[in-house]
This record gives structure tokens, sequence and C-alpha cells, in this order.
């Protein structure tokens, strides 16, 4: 099975934080270059990033920039950009991932890549949400996303995969010291346990 192409989106604007919350520093090194370690720790790969206009700096040249001129219409015109140039490269299979989710780990990109797809994680309320490995069929859904409308109603019917330790996103300074905790912890050697689906 062939691996992946992996979308990190990371063009939201931060109204909540304050702006410029991706590079914000979380445990030394900018928050959202933790998802994208882990993603190239994993062996996953080649990485698409979806960025505002503005871009980010902490993005190497591993990957490949896909810009939102929009951001402001949502979380949905970001992940249409990134299926866009899925559906372009002949993609097999896409990984959508959050820039502001810094708790993804390597082993967790390798068990959802080599998942056959549709597979998404499963939510404490039930629904299923990203990070998301989607199929041709959910791709070229996606391409048609616009505004807020996100995953969600698209995912019904894909592998459930659990890992509630891993479903913090930072929204709020609050929020970035909480994670900041629990990557201590991690650190001193209580990981949070693998993935598997339910």
């Amino acid at each position: 099975m062939a691996e992946p192409l992996v979308a990190v989106l990371a063009a939201g604007l931060s109204t909540r934080f304050g702006g410029n919350k991706l590079e914000t520093k979380c445990l030394g090194k900018p928050l959202g270059r933790w998802v994208l370690d882990a993603v190239q720790d994993s062996g996953v790969g080649p990485g698409l990033i979806v960025t505002g206009p503005q871009g980010v700096s902490f993005a190497n040249k591993w990957w490949t920039p896909l810009v939102n001129p929009n951001p402001e219409h949502g979380l949905g015109s970001s992940l249409a950009i990134a299926a866009r140039h899925a559906i372009a490269s002949d993609a097999a299979a896409l990984m959508v991932l959050l820039a502001d989710m810094p708790l993804i780990f390597p082993a967790f990109v390798r068990v959802l890549a080599m998942h056959p797809p549709p597979a998404a994680m499963y939510y404490p309320d039930g629904h299923l949400g990203v990070p998301a490995l989607l199929d041709r069929r959910l791709i070229e859904a996606a391409a048609k996303l616009s505004g807020d409308k996100g995953l969600g109603p698209l995912l019904q019917g894909a592998t459930p995969m659990a890992g509630e330790s891993l479903l913090r996103d930072v929204d709020t300074p609050e929020d970035l010291e909480a994670v900041e905790r629990i990557l201590t912890i991690r650190s001193l050697g209580h990981g949070p346990g693998s993935p598997f689906p339910l």
C-alpha cells in the first residue's frame, strides 16, 4: 500500500489565542513545529503545509507550502486546497493533521498511515474527526468544501481510531500551558500509549 500524502493545516487566524499561535514557543520550539516533527520522525511523507498569506517560519524545505489566500473563510477552505493538490498529485490517500495539535507523536502517524483508508479519530462525544486518513472518494469530496464546514459529515463509515490522549488542540494560552505540562510528563518517559482502531 502506497504511503499517503500528508497535509498539515496551519492557516487559522488564532483569534482565541490572540494571534500568532503557531509561532509561539511550546517548550522551546514553535507550537506548529511539534506536529511537523512528528510526521518527519515517523518516516511518512511527503508533506504539505497549508498556511495563510503570511506563511510560517517553522516549516523546513521538506514541506511543500500551499497558501490559503482567504483563511478567514474557515478550515474547510484550507482542507479543500490540500485535497485539490492531492488530486493533482494523483494521491490515493491523504492524511489530514492540524498544526495546533502538538501531542501527535511519530508512532501514531505510522499507525494511521498503515491503516486502510478511510480512518479517523474517535472523539469522546462520539464524532469522528481529524487526524484522519482519506481515501480517493473522500479526497474528491473534501476538494469541494468551503467555509467552516470540515470533514465530520464526510467521515461516516470511516474506521474509528482510538487515542483520546492525543486530541488536545491549542486554542488559548491556557491550552498551551496544559499541553506543555503533558509534553513534559511524556519527556520523562510516561508516554500516552499507542492508538489503534477501536
